[in-house]
């Protein structure tokens, strides 16, 4: 069984995930999900879905199971009051009866894990006291329960700033052990909402290496036994393959950035993988850019015949499933070239294959497109710079 957690969020993730992720050892659900979702053989990660809380006033209108599956628990209007979160111990009860009502729902699942209720970082701490409730109620409730699988502590960071310097990075990692110990949990996960590393940004090897500084000094904090991180297009694998993660959070040929629950769902834009490039990128004017990069290479070169064979299925790939799936083919074949690599080489072997990627995409044309992911090398160059 593999390491990857395929993060299933519908019928047709679930579809792409049998078909492609269908070794991984666990697979993570939502509470607001149907059971059917579960893939077989794979262990099962729920996850209360409690984080899109800290919006409730934006997200409370919409339509959706998650609304609906959050207004039959317990108290949630008061967890999604941000005034009681000042003040969270005069209504330590209505907690306590917030995180049975949730986690008795998750139990449903049969889950090996269970994610401990908690809401997202922010800047300062004015989430603290709440969060830090929240786990030992879940710590409270793992006693009474007789829970025996595992509790995994969620930090859901919302920006960058959480993690670039030093002084918010110690706050955090105070505040995770604090939730880790009231909890009882026995593993971590973390996720940095907006970071799109498969962007190209001009700061992302920044924000990359923050990033693995606070695994390292929560690592140094926390001996949690579980550690993953994800879902991000390549960080997470990163992460994984310098050891700061046994675990690894993933998309289903979609979804390489994590969304908190209850939002509006909107079609996302179609993109396939460029496997010799290590990255995705929008059909727009693929076909001719295509024709150019086979043109600028050797016909004995690699990526020549894999320019080649993506160039004639690009009319295969035009509709939302199919590129999805191409998508996490490539993440697949991927995943199991770092794994076939001994866990100690396995830093500098990824090192290797994005250097690969960054040297023949600075010798290829620009895509067509605007932002700042038209460069060839723009995705493998932060990971380069970053796998050491």
């Amino acid at each position: 069984m593999a390491k990857h957690i395929p993060f299933i969020t519908s019928k047709e993730t679930k579809q792409i995930a049998e078909g492609t992720f269908g070794d991984s050892d666990y697979v993570r659900l939502a509470a607001h999900q149907s059971p059917d979702l579960r893939l077989p053989g794979a262990k099962i990660w729920i996850d209360p879905a409690v984080d899109g809380l800290d919006e409730w006033a934006k997200k409370s209108s919409n339509p959706n199971a998650w609304t609906r599956y959050i207004k039959g628990l317990d108290h949630y209007d008061k967890i999604a009051d941000s005034d009681f979160w000042q003040k969270p111990t005069t209504g330590k009860d209505d907690v306590q009866a917030f995180v049975n009502s949730v986690l008795t729902k998750c139990l449903a699942f049969d889950p090996h894990w269970i994610t401990v209720p908690q809401l997202p970082l922010v800047e300062g701490s004015p989430r603290h006291r709440i969060n830090r409730l929240l786990a030992a109620a879940t710590g409270n409730w793992r006693t009474t329960a007789r829970f025996s699988g595992r509790l995994i502590l969620p930090l859901i960071l919302t920006n960058q700033r959480l993690v670039k310097k030093k002084a918010a990075r110690n706050q955090k990692v105070k505040q995770a052990n604090a939730c880790f110990v009231n909890a009882r949990a026995d593993g971590i996960w973390v996720i940095e909402t907006d970071l799109k590393d498969d962007s190209g940004a001009g700061n992302m090897s920044d924000r990359i290496k923050w990033l693995i500084d606070f695994h390292e000094e929560l690592n140094a904090a926390i001996p949690a036994g579980i550690r993953v991180a994800g879902p991000y297009w390549a960080t997470n694998l990163l992460l994984w393959s310098r050891g700061l993660i046994n675990f690894p959070a993933i998309g289903i040929g979609g979804g390489y950035q994590y969304m908190t629950p209850g939002g509006m769902v909107t079609n996302a834009i179609i993109k396939v993988a460029i496997a010799p490039l290590r990255r995705t990128t929008r059909l727009g004017g693929l076909q001719s850019w295509l024709d150019k990069a086979i043109s600028r290479i050797t016909p004995a070169h690699p990526a020549c015949g894999e320019f080649t064979v993506l160039r004639n299925t690009l009319s295969n790939l035009s509709s939302r499933e199919p590129a999805k799936r191409q998508v996490a083919r490539f993440y697949k074949t991927w995943f199991d070239a770092l794994a076939g690599t001994p866990a100690q080489g396995r830093a500098l072997a990824l090192f290797q294959d994005v250097s690969s990627a960054y040297a023949l995409g600075k010798t290829l044309p620009q895509l067509d497109r605007k932002d700042s992911a038209r460069k060839p090398h723009a995705v493998a160059e932060p990971l380069m710079m970053n796998c050491l």
